[in-house]
């Protein structure tokens, strides 16, 4: 019969029973069987040994392995994933590291498979691209999370260095009011300094869709500190990669740790906030934490900033109670958020530019008698430099 149809078991014991016959040469038999001399002779003395019972298949695995886990290295994995259910091998390992017990990576993953500490949610690709700004403070995300689960209007409200993902504000305002996140950036500009820049979705306080420029109270608060404002592109939240990655892996630990009452809530993102800027690593910054990574701004926070300073020769024109700008016999509406403010206007032949500090607000051209608001989207340049794939 042919090797391949009958069970292994019983192709050895046939073996050994026709090798005790001994009306074969031995070499010519374990040809016949189609296996070496000498897995033949390795069948022969297991039979001689322990009769059938040594023909079963035995485990190839080692009774010694040196090389596995101690038990309580491996208890410790468990304790670490249990305090913090929603980090992985990666994040582990380093925590493990500091704490004297150093372990591949991939040595802390078996050990959480072995211990089923592993969920198919856990298991995702990385991102195939990053982007990120080249210092800290070049550029600040801002973004309210999703209410789900928040028991309130409105989720955290979330600020993040896109350098370093430090982040600068976790909050729970309770509403989207102007006022509300003005205070959050006034407290993190006091104590971090100020970005160069911030980028925003179409969302309030920082965006009002009524308004032909897009600008609030919020927003025109901002530019008076110097900020440059960005806007995401509508329905394509990947252009604030970064804090929209943040706002999933603090949704991650709302639902695996749990939240505490209302009363506990903020301290409860205070010391979500910590152990996110101190104590977890980030694979984007080669296992840093943001905290090793960022630092304090240079540029400082002015409560009561002086008028812009649009340079000597610059053309500049006060906004009525409107937010118009009168000239040559017309009102130009130009933003009610901007009314009695000063801008600067920028003459390139009969087209008009309208700026308030450092951002361009408004088109006009005189020859067509017609005004255009400049879209706040974010620029291309702006977008390549967020990533749609970020993290």
């Amino acid at each position: 019969m042919a090797w391949n149809m009958v069970d292994e078991r019983e192709q050895r014991v046939r073996f050994v029973i026709r090798a005790s016959e001994q009306q074969r040469n031995f070499s010519q038999l374990c040809r016949e069987f189609g296996i070496s001399r000498p897995t033949g002779y390795l069948w022969w003395r297991r039979y001689a040994r322990e009769k059938l019972a040594g023909l079963e298949e035995k485990s190839r695995r080692p009774q010694h392995s040196p090389q596995r886990t101690l038990a309580t290295t491996e208890q410790r994995i468990v304790e670490l994933r249990q305090q913090r259910p929603d980090w992985g091998a990666r994040k582990l390992q380093p925590l493990l590291a500091e704490q004297g017990v150093k372990l591949p990576v991939i040595t802390v993953h078996r050990v959480l498979l072995r211990q089923g500490l592993v969920r198919p949610a856990d298991r995702h690709e990385a991102a195939v691209q990053r982007f990120q700004r080249a210092a800290p403070n070049e550029l600040w995300q801002m973004d309210f999370k999703s209410p789900k689960g928040w028991e309130q209007a409105v989720g955290p409200l979330a600020v993040l260095d896109d350098h370093s993902r430090y982040v600068i504000v976790l909050a729970q305002t309770g509403t989207t009011r102007s006022a509300a996140v003005r205070e959050q950036l006034q407290t993190a500009f006091l104590a971090c300094g100020l970005p160069q820049a911030m980028l925003m979705d179409h969302g309030t306080p920082w965006w009002n869709p009524a308004a032909a420029s897009g600008w609030t109270e919020l927003t025109v608060w901002l530019m008076r500190q110097g900020i440059q404002l960005h806007y995401g592109r509508l329905r394509h939240p990947q252009t604030q990669g970064k804090v929209e990655r943040f706002n999933g892996a603090l949704e991650m630990a709302r639902r695996r740790r749990g939240l505490p009452p209302a009363s506990g809530r903020q301290q409860w993102l205070d010391e979500f906030r910590y152990e996110y800027n101190h104590i977890r690593p980030h694979e984007a910054l080669a296992m840093r934490t943001p905290a090793s990574v960022w630092r304090v701004s240079e540029r400082r926070y002015d409560p009561q900033p002086p008028a812009w300073d649009y340079g000597a020769g610059a053309e500049v024109h006060r906004l009525d109670g409107a937010g118009q700008l009168r000239l040559a016999g017309h009102r130009w509406p130009v933003s009610q958020a901007l009314r009695g403010q000063w801008v600067e206007v920028k003459r390139i032949g009969e087209q008009l530019l309208v700026y308030y500090c450092q951002s361009w607000v408004r088109g006009i051209d005189l020859a067509a008698q017609r005004s255009t608001a400049v879209d706040r989207w974010a620029q291309p340049s702006i977008c390549k430099e967020c990533g749609d794939n970020d993290v």
